[in-house]
């Protein structure tokens, strides 16, 4: 039959693979994150600074900066009405 799926996976079914390696990686990550504190600890200084840096963003929102002019439609209580 040409045209219509005769095999393989249904729609909406997960893949084996993707499923078992989430699960392992979510597995590796766990454990460097238990270990973090003490790997932070054996850092130099400028590299626990460095690695903090690298992590801030996941932390913390960026904040945008502002861009405009922030004179226009402005005066001063001196200017006459």
């Amino acid at each position: 039959m040409q045209g219509k799926k005769t095999g393989g996976r249904t729609a909406g079914t997960p893949n084996k693979i993707t499923i078992e390696l989430r699960k392992t990686l979510k597995g590796i990550i766990a454990s460097e994150l238990e270990a973090l504190p003490t790997t932070f600890e054996q850092l130099q200084p400028k590299e626990r600074l460095e690695l903090l840096v690298k992590l801030l963003p996941f932390c913390m929102p960026k904040v945008d900066s502002i861009n405009g002019s922030y004179d226009a439609g402005w005066r001063s209580l001196d200017d006459e009405n």
